[in-house]
C-alpha cells in the first residue's frame, strides 16, 4: 500500500523526478514522459466517467484506470518484466475480449470515422488518441533503452486499448449509427 502524508517534497525542484528504483532523471525523460502520457489517459477517461453518459461500460472503464496504474508503475521501473509481477499478457487478453465484445454490435465502417457525435464519443475518441501518443512515446523508450528495460506487454496493452476505445466509442454514437464519418475532399475549396 502506498502512503501519501506529504505531497511536496521539494526533491524536484531541481528538474529531476525519481523512478521506481530511485533512480534520478530529468523530468523531460522519455521514460518519464511515457507514464505522464499514460497517466493523461487515465484522466481523460475520468472525464468520460465524469459525463456519466449511457451506453458507457464504467466498470471496464475504472479497471482500465487500474490498468494504467499498472503500467505507470511498470514504466517507472526500468527493467520490469512478466517475472517481476508486473504487466503481463492477461491485460491485453481481457482487453481484446472486450473489443470483440463491443465491436460485435457495431454497425460496419464503410470508412473513417472523425471524433464527435455524442459527447462520450468524443470524450472517447479524445482518450483514444492520448493514448496513442502514449503508444509512440513507450515505442521510442524501447528503441534507445537497453533490451528488456521496457516491457512489452506495456507497448500491447496500449495498442489494444485505444482499439478498445475507438470501438467504445462508436458504441457510444449508437452502435455508430451517430458516428461522424470522413468526407474525403469535402472541405476543399471550389
Amino acid at each position: 500500500m502506498v502512503l501519501l502524508n506529504r505531497i511536496y517534497t521539494r526533491s524536484g525542484d531541481d528538474g529531476s523526478t525519481g523512478l521506481g528504483g530511485g533512480q534520478r532523471v530529468p523530468k523531460h525523460h522519455l521514460r518519464v514522459e511515457s507514464y505522464g502520457t499514460v497517466e493523461e489517459t487515465s484522466s481523460a477517461l475520468g472525464v468520460v466517467l465524469a459525463d456519466g453518459s449511457e451506453g458507457v461500460s464504467s466498470e471496464w472503464l475504472r479497471a482500465i484506470q487500474n490498468d494504467l496504474f499498472d503500467v505507470g508503475s511498470d514504466l517507472c521501473r526500468p527493467g520490469s518484466s512478466e517475472e517481476d509481477g508486473r504487466l503481463d499478457a492477461g491485460y491485453v487478453l481481457r482487453l481484446e475480449g472486450w473489443i470483440d465484445e463491443v465491436n460485435a454490435g457495431l454497425k460496419p465502417l464503410e470508412t473513417f470515422v472523425l471524433p464527435g457525435g455524442s459527447t462520450a464519443a468524443a470524450n472517447l475518441h479524445l482518450a483514444r488518441t492520448i493514448c496513442r501518443r502514449a503508444e509512440r512515446c513507450v515505442t521510442a523508450l524501447v528503441e534507445i533503452e537497453e533490451e528488456g528495460a521496457v516491457n512489452l506487454e506495456v507497448v500491447h496493452y496500449l495498442n489494444r486499448l485505444s482499439d478498445l476505445l475507438f470501438v467504445m466509442a462508436r458504441a457510444a454514437n449508437s452502435g455508430g449509427e451517430d458516428d461522424v464519418l470522413w468526407e474525403p475532399g469535402a472541405g476543399k475549396p471550389s
